[in-house]
């Protein structure tokens, strides 16, 4: 299908003896992916119902409904939709069973079973995605997206119960997890969102939902072309040492490789608009060669609805010309960094709740540096609601003694956002 591209920024000059070679892939969609008609869209509005949702006076439930029935009203015609509440099991708001069709009517119907819906019960997040798997299911061709709230953890299941919920969903449709408060577990929700090709988010107060909500609908409404995959071919003796997704958030998608032969795999990029762009660090692991030889890495060609076509290529050129062979590609530099960045946040928090303040301090210094450096400027704000920033510049800083526990939760989950690199 026309509209999909790919361009390759590296540096193909290798020194002597070097066996691995980096590359940035931008693949980009335009609005000439287009389809005549709309793609059959299916939105799932899983929506959490349990007890603690009757906490701060009820208005956690009651925003829950208001961004709920927002969510509703920016569905588009002709999409089938399904409300699910969720506590101790899952269970239909909204219609009584299967899926209905988006129009005035339904919509009005939908809104008013969302205004009755009570909370009460346990939390078992895995039986919620099981039950959106299954209404998925009965529209296996339309692009399936789901958008999950909790304001708790999975305390009625065991972790097991929702690895296997989770598997039960992956390629079936994606699922934006959003987590309400302070209350619940942001490794649970991320683990969801990554196998699910989704987005996890903190929304630290009631009132703040319905925005969210109808933002992520209508994102979901914007989706286009229901299965995009990077597909990598490499050379007999090569490997491929890792594939991530470095913009516009940092994922790495290794494992979720799809073999096609021996020598070629697919690894899958979501559901597409038809104004995207996205970059992907790849590294290839080559057997090494002579001072002038050059060879291909790795062969990139994009998967489109099924359909195959030629992208880019990665190459390896081997020379003793330092000036050639220390040259950094400034699109690997900058997500290396930001790559960096994630982790050093990741171990800076680890620390601060470990009591380690010295590990904390150097490791969070740091990450207020990359941060700087590197123009992130969202970043750099939710830094400095967890350190006093002395200098950006050299990365000193000074822990704060009281932090608000959402803070240093918004601190984490939105610690592999990145910004673009610039072109040119």
């Amino acid at each position: 299908m026309s509209g999909f591209s790919a361009e390759v920024f590296q540096n193909e000059f290798l020194p002597a003896g070097a066996e691995t070679v980096d590359a940035v892939v931008t693949v980009r969609s335009s609005v000439e992916v287009v389809a005549a008609a709309p793609a059959e869209q299916l939105e799932m509005l899983v929506i959490d119902t349990s007890g603690s949702m009757l906490e701060e006076r009820g208005a956690k439930m009651h925003n829950a409904r208001l961004a709920t029935q927002a969510a509703i009203d920016s569905l588009r015609d002709g999409v089938y939709f399904a409300v699910v509440g969720g506590a101790g099991s899952a269970y239909m708001i909204y219609p009584e069973r299967d899926l209905a069709v988006a129009d005035q009517t339904t919509r009005g119907q939908a809104k008013t079973a969302v205004a009755r819906a009570q909370a009460s019960g346990g939390t078992a997040i895995g039986s919620w995605l099981e039950a959106a798997a299954y209404l998925a299911s009965l529209r296996p061709d339309a692009i399936g997206h789901a958008i999950l709230l909790t304001d708790g953890k999975n305390q009625h299941e065991t972790d097991r119960q929702l690895d296997a919920a989770i598997r039960k969903c992956v390629g079936v449709f994606q699922c934006d997890a959003r987590g309400l408060g302070a209350d619940w577990e942001v490794d649970e929700l991320r683990r969801i969102a990554s196998a699910l090709l989704g987005t996890v988010d903190i929304i630290p107060r009631p009132e703040d939902m319905a925005a969210e909500f109808t933002l992520l609908t209508q994102q979901a409404m914007g989706k286009q072309i229901g299965s995009v995959g990077l597909r990598l071919w490499t050379p007999k003796g090569s490997t491929v040492e890792f594939v991530k997704q470095v913009a516009p958030t940092l994922e790495d998608i290794t494992a979720k490789a799809a073999a096609v032969n021996p020598l070629t795999d697919d690894y899958p990029l979501g559901a597409w608009g038809g104004d995207e762009e996205r970059d992907y660090h790849l590294r290839i692991r080559i057997p090494t060669g002579n001072v002038g030889e050059e060879r291909l890495g790795a062969r990139v060609m994009l998967v489109v609805d099924g359909q195959d076509q030629p992208a880019a290529l990665v190459r390896a050129i081997w020379t003793d010309d330092e000036r050639l062979s220390t040259r950094i590609n400034r699109e690997v530099a900058h997500y290396t960094g930001q790559a960096e960045l994630a982790a050093a946040i990741a171990d800076g928090l680890a620390a601060r709740d470990a009591g380690d303040g010295a590990t904390a301090t150097v490791r969070l210094g740091r990450a207020v540096q990359i941060a700087h450096e590197a123009g992130n400027e969202e970043t750099v704000k939710l830094l400095q609601k967890v350190v006093e920033v002395d200098d950006p510049a050299t990365g000193t800083v000074r822990l704060r003694r009281q932090v608000e526990k959402t803070d240093e939760m918004a601190l984490d989950v939105r610690s592999t956002r990145t910004v673009r690199v610039k072109k040119g």
